[in-house]
């Protein structure tokens, strides 16, 4: 017997530790091989450059090819003005004309001063072959006070780590519903949108483009919406979903501290799909190439906050299925006579919208009720059931319903009349009490960090006869 409750014991405190410590331990992980392996050494990976004049073109392949294999992908174009502006069309990062006396290499600091650096050095290797000076020309420089290049990323986090946050708060707003909540992103996202712009435009940071704060709103939104649409279906997984991908997978394949063209080409296809790379690029096109090559990563943020609806609208269906599910079973229960449920005059409450799941705990269960010591789970629910004339109600069934509908505990009162639980999650639950030959009752009521929440019930006698109508039921919750 001994040896038993030593084996359990082991197995609580492995459970206790896995389910501490698996969200930490993933978050480890994900960082350790997102962020070291994309960013600790940076170099061209199919750099695209325009070279003007298809010899020049074919010589300065085979050049970069020599020094860095896969490098470069090199693009023959029909003059030095061509070269110049595939780079402010954002069709290539850099232009090179070769055929005169004094070679030029057009770059764009916009894109990253690495870059830029890397280009630099690289075209001074292939000017020198050919014993010719390099003259290097910036076409989209950045603002003075941006000399890395890398402003635009501390703004995108402001935009969308926020977010995140704001979409995990907004799960414990159990009274808004679904429309409520997507307004709030909206204001919150206007609001952040506004005062990043007029932040960054008076510290110098940024040029006076405001329809970048169009971008930056729909950066927001996106990040927002698609956090609220995933958490009803990842549920305790939600901190290590969203934070995996607005965070972990999201900031080294930006493009805003290395340029995504300086990534390793499985982080170039994750940043094609990321909302912050998406953001920081449109950002780019918006502050210093007049727009070009805005739209795409405008619509694949539109992607995101378009799958962050449907998923919302997802879940409304299946938990509004799930409610109709439930009706016809409770008709079909009261068509056979049994009273386990709830009868035409039971009180009918609306649950809320679903709560935080990072707050749920991991086994909600019943406990005896004045058996817990020291070190023994304590009841976060208690309660006592009784008659009308104050005797305890015992044997009467007691279950424990979180807003979505889900039975998190179902015990029965002892001698007494009482019953206790531990383990539940923070939030709205509805609590079902039911008893042979007696009225069922329902009450809702709000589970909170610390304190332990009473519900007491008084049940009334069922009158003999089906279409009898029932006594008044009434209820007590402290």
């Amino acid at each position: 017997m001994a040896e038993r409750i030593e084996r359990t014991k082991g197995r609580s405190v492995a459970v206790t530790l896995a389910e501490a410590l698996w969200f930490p331990v993933c978050l480890f992980l994900g960082m350790l091989f997102f962020f070291a392996p994309a960013l600790h050494a940076p170099q061209p990976h199919h750099v695209k450059v325009a070279v003007a004049d298809r010899v020049v073109a074919e010589r300065v392949d085979s050049a970069l090819s020599a020094r860095q294999p896969g490098g470069f992908d090199v693009t023959a174009v029909d003059d030095d003005q061509a070269a110049r502006q595939s780079v402010l069309d954002r069709d290539t990062v850099a232009g090179f004309a070769g055929d005169r006396r004094h070679p030029v290499l057009y770059v764009a600091k916009a894109n990253g001063a690495s870059l830029e650096q890397t280009l630099t050095k690289v075209f001074t290797q292939v000017a020198a072959g050919s014993h010719r000076h390099l003259t290097v020309t910036d076409v989209a420089p950045t603002e003075a006070k941006d000399e890395l290049g890398t402003t635009l990323l501390y703004f995108a986090l402001a935009w969308s780590i926020p977010a995140y946050v704001l979409a995990t708060t907004l799960l414990r707003a159990v009274t808004f519903n679904r429309r409520k909540k997507l307004l709030t992103i909206a204001g919150v996202a206007a609001v952040y949108s506004v005062i990043g712009y007029y932040a960054g435009l008076g510290l110098g940071y940024i040029p006076d483009k405001p329809v970048a704060m169009a971008v930056s709103f729909t950066l927001t939104m996106a990040v927002a919406t698609a956090a609220s649409g995933l958490a009803p279906f990842v549920r305790q997984f939600f901190p290590a979903v969203a934070m995996g991908l607005f965070i972990v997978m999201s900031i080294p394949t930006s493009g805003g501290a290395v340029a995504v063209s300086m990534l390793p080409t499985f982080f170039q296809h994750v940043s094609q799909v990321m909302p912050l790379a998406n953001a920081i690029d449109a950002l780019r096109g918006v502050f210093y190439f007049d727009g070009a090559g805005v739209l795409e990563p405008v619509l694949v943020l539109c992607v995101w906050f378009a799958a962050g609806v449907v998923l919302l609208g997802l879940d409304y269906w299946l938990r509004k299925r799930k409610a109709v599910a439930l009706a016809v079973e409770d008709d079909e229960t009261d068509e056979t006579g049994e009273t386990d449920g709830f009868d035409e005059e039971s009180e009918i409450v609306e649950e809320p919208p679903v709560e935080d799941p990072t707050l749920e705990a991991p086994v909600p269960a019943a406990l005896p009720v004045h058996a817990h010591h020291f070190g023994q789970p304590v009841p976060v629910l208690s309660g006592r059931v009784q008659d009308p004339e104050g005797h305890p109600v015992r044997g009467a069934a007691v279950t424990v319903v979180d807003a979505r509908g889900r039975q998190l505990v179902r015990s029965v009162t002892n001698e007494a009349g009482e019953y206790a639980a531990t383990g539940l999650p923070e939030g709205y639950l509805s609590i079902v009490v039911s008893a042979y030959g007696r009225h069922p009752m329902v009450h809702q009521t709000l589970l909170q960090t610390g304190v332990t929440a009473r519900a007491d019930f008084v049940l009334h006698g069922r009158p003999q006869g089906r279409h009898a109508r029932p006594e008044h039921a009434a209820g007590t919750l402290s």
